[in-house]
């Protein structure tokens, strides 16, 4: 986020990578050009803070003189990436579509075409009002032929993606009147974008053009008018807008303005189509405003007014014959609870539970149907499915309670896309680290569930060739962190004597903002696992994965938890014989990424190498500064530095530039994007910098995308290559770069 294996490795037979074997290029020399500035009388000198001048020649210049030396350094590496992305393409179905999902006349879907990097948006009109049953293409339909009788397409992708580096869909909307689709665009990585409307009956643009939009845009209960957000100057989303049909964007109204810069908002419209509601959200507390949906001049009313650290969300349901709204709160302990409250403004005390809380279940959302209500919830480190069944004509309205359950140690459910309130079908999604993701219809009447479709896998893929455990480490204070692995059955050779061999591993991390990192199956992953190496994710607190006080137990103060717990999961993965510390490559991303800059220097002897993403490493500089996206609205989850000295002498601790020393780092690869608004290229770059000139012996890579945002490059093939990119220089560090993928294995 053990330097030098020049041996034969042991495990495979197969030489390690020997940097002294071939010549090797420099690294670009960076001036120095400190600046110091003191906080709470502590005073830092930071040398390379002049490459935040983005627009300064001299700081392109550098990025690119450092593309070309890893470039240069990963030269050998041309033939296995080639290999590595024919293999991703080689087992992906390029010509396909999604299932389709009914939104009141229509059935609405995606397709992918052979050669296109980027896909279309679909629809054809419902035959049968009373049937829920998605059509299927009678077989693949080629690129130059509708997939379904009647296909109406409603956005070209590739078209819209034409003349650009960078392109990427944002939200898309059809009005109520099934006539009109607004849709955003981002031409450039940095998340700002443009919402255009397409009339569906003439196929052509309206006037109609907004600029800074975050996301999409939300109708109203008409065709006439929508909702959007827009961002300040610090990236927040900070108001929401009704913008008119035919109108420009200069005579839109302001609906809500949000001061308070630790809260960001959105805007979203209930199932039943009753009410839009905003939502005002900071780390830890919440705040909803609702308004009529077939209101164009409505104004906004508060639902409950924020606690500071209570949290609640809000959908409109009809429980009983009764209109109420749902509410998921954590006012009565930190898993939630779900409770009703009568559709008007109502203070905590006039919400009634529904389910009450319960510590070893973490209720994460509720979405709300005619005549059922879909729970998500987290027990046991995995999501599930949970569905009430309603009856109008029960006192309680609740006349049943049931989970979606699917067979497997490391089954991941989740409910895919219901958008129509009156629909009797809930449709879920399953995966694992061995079953490609499925996805099911399931009758809530008579629970009788429907497979429709599972990810298709050329080439013969069967899980039966794979394995899939959940192992649990134990953390230095105690705490016990689950770890969700899979390997290849034969990857192991066991020998009589000793047991099974261990093997090269790769471990991935992220840790924070309660996002969980849930057992997932990856094609690209294959050729990993079929040149005999581990794939494992260390499940570390600051994640959400058992429940809230796991993040809670991985955040402000308790920040070192996240990385003892990824150093703990490497050494149990060694301890147990899975690997041994030099055959262990790290990964993490963004936050991840800190993760990643954190684990090197307070453990670089666990790892053979470390590969950081869009890496959140210089972070005490971020959190020192307002100006910056996100800075204020994360102050719940990292501390506020500027005015706090116990946080910034906290975070100064662990900040991965802030404790770069003379130490025998792992080899690095540091990825990022010239327009990230998340993550600052800076930070990487600074990182780097710092590495080599603090520690001479570390051999580190930037390779900087110039023209994408923090999710990458865009177009599936060119993710597909940089995919390639950093896997082959995973399999160079644990000695497999030269070990083809072996023929029964492709034909599998």
């Amino acid at each position: 986020m053990p330097v030098d294996r020049g041996t034969p490795d042991t495990v495979t037979g197969v030489p390690a990578p020997d940097p002294q074997a071939r010549p090797l290029a420099e690294p670009p020399v960076l001036e120095r050009r400190p600046v110091s500035a003191s906080y709470h009388g502590r005073t830092r000198t930071d040398d390379y803070e002049w490459l935040r001048a983005k627009d300064d020649p001299a700081v392109i210049a550098h990025l690119e003189a450092e593309n070309d030396y890893t470039q240069a350094r990963t030269a050998h590496l041309a033939d296995l990436r080639q290999q590595l992305f024919d293999e991703i393409k080689s087992r992906t179905l390029e010509t396909d579509l999604s299932v389709p999902t009914r939104v009141r006349g229509y059935w609405y879907y995606g397709r992918s075409f052979e050669g296109r990097q980027y896909g279309a948006s679909c629809r054809v009109a419902v035959t049968d009002p009373d049937s829920w049953t998605p059509p299927r293409p009678a077989e693949a339909a080629r690129p130059d032929e509708p997939a379904l009788p009647g296909e109406e397409m409603l956005l070209d992708l590739d078209q819209l993606a034409d003349g650009h580096e960078f392109f990427s869909l944002g939200g898309s909307s059809i009005s109520p009147d099934d006539r009109l689709l607004a849709y955003a665009t981002d031409v450039v990585g940095d998340e700002r974008y443009t919402v255009r409307v397409k009339d569906l009956t003439t196929g052509e643009l309206l006037g109609d053009e907004l600029t800074g939009v975050l996301g999409g845009a939300t109708w109203g209960a008409t065709p006439d008018h929508f909702y959007y957000s827009t961002i300040d100057e610090t990236w927040r989303p900070d108001k929401i807008w009704r913008h008119r049909i035919g109108t420009d964007q200069a005579s839109d109204e302001l609906v809500l303005h949000e001061p308070d810069a630790r809260f960001w908002v959105g805007v979203g419209r209930t199932r039943s189509r009753r009410y839009v509601v905003i939502a005002a959200s900071a780390k830890n507390t919440s705040e909803y405003h609702v308004l009529d949906a077939a209101d164009p001049t409505a104004e906004p009313w508060c639902f409950a007014e924020r606690e500071e650290g209570v949290e609640y969300s809000l959908d409109h349901a009809v429980i009983g014959g009764e209109d109420t709204f749902l509410v998921l709160h954590n006012a009565s302990g930190a898993e939630f609870e779900l409770a009703t409250a009568p559709p008007r403004p109502t203070a905590r005390t006039g919400w009634t539970p529904l389910i009450a809380h319960d510590r070893g279940v973490r209720l994460e959302d509720v979405d709300a149907f005619a005549t059922h209500l879909v729970v998500q919830q987290r027990s046991d480190g995995l999501p599930r499915v949970r569905i009430l069944d309603l009856d109008p004509d029960s006192p309680r309205g609740i006349v049943d309670d049931w989970l979606v359950e699917f067979p497997g140690e490391l089954a991941t459910s989740g409910a895919g896309s219901n958008p129509t309130f009156e629909q009797p079908t809930v449709r879920v999604g399953m995966t694992s680290m061995i079953e490609p993701a499925s996805v099911y219809d399931i009758d809530v009447r008579t629970r009788e569930r429907t497979l429709l479709k599972q990810a298709p896998v050329l080439g013969g893929y069967d899980p039966a060739d794979y394995e899939e455990h959940r192992l649990w480490a134990t953390a230095p204070d105690g705490a016990r962190v689950p770890i969700s692995l899979v390997v290849r059955k034969d990857a192991r050779s066991a020998d009589p004597e000793v047991g099974a061999a261990p093997v090269p591993l790769l471990l991935y991390g992220y840790g924070a903002y309660e996002a969980s990192i849930d057992p997932y199956f990856s094609v690209a992953r294959l050729s990993l696992l079929d040149r005999g190496a581990a794939f494992a994710i260390a499940h570390v607190r600051g994640g959400g994965e058992l429940g809230r006080h796991w993040y809670d137990d991985g955040k402000l103060a308790h920040k070192q938890h996240t990385f003892d717990d990824f150093i703990a999961c490497a050494r149990h993965l060694v301890a147990t014989g899975w690997t041994t510390p030099d055959l262990i490559v790290a990964e993490g991303a963004s936050a991840g990424g800190l993760l990643m800059g954190a684990i090197a220097n307070q453990a670089p002897e666990a790892f053979g190498g470390i590969v950081a993403g869009v890496p959140f490493v210089d972070i005490l500089t971020t959190m020192l500064d307002a100006t910056l996206p996100l800075t204020v609205t994360e102050y719940d989850e990292w501390g506020n530095p500027e005015a706090d000295p116990e946080a910034y002498d906290l975070i100064a601790s662990y900040s991965p530039y802030d404790n770069v020393a003379d130490l025998p780092y792992p080899p690095i690869l540091a990825e990022t994007s010239l327009n990230d608004t998340r993550v600052l290229y800076v930070e990487p770059a600074k990182w780097v910098a710092r590495l080599r000139a603090t520690a001479p012996g570390a051999d580190v890579l930037l390779r900087t995308e110039m023209a994408a945002g923090h999710g990458g490059v865009s177009g599936r093939y060119r993710a597909w290559h940089d995919r390639a990119f950093t896997l082959a220089w995973i399999l160079d560090r644990m000695g497999l770069a030269a070990v083809g993928t072996p023929p029964e294995h492709r034909a599998r």
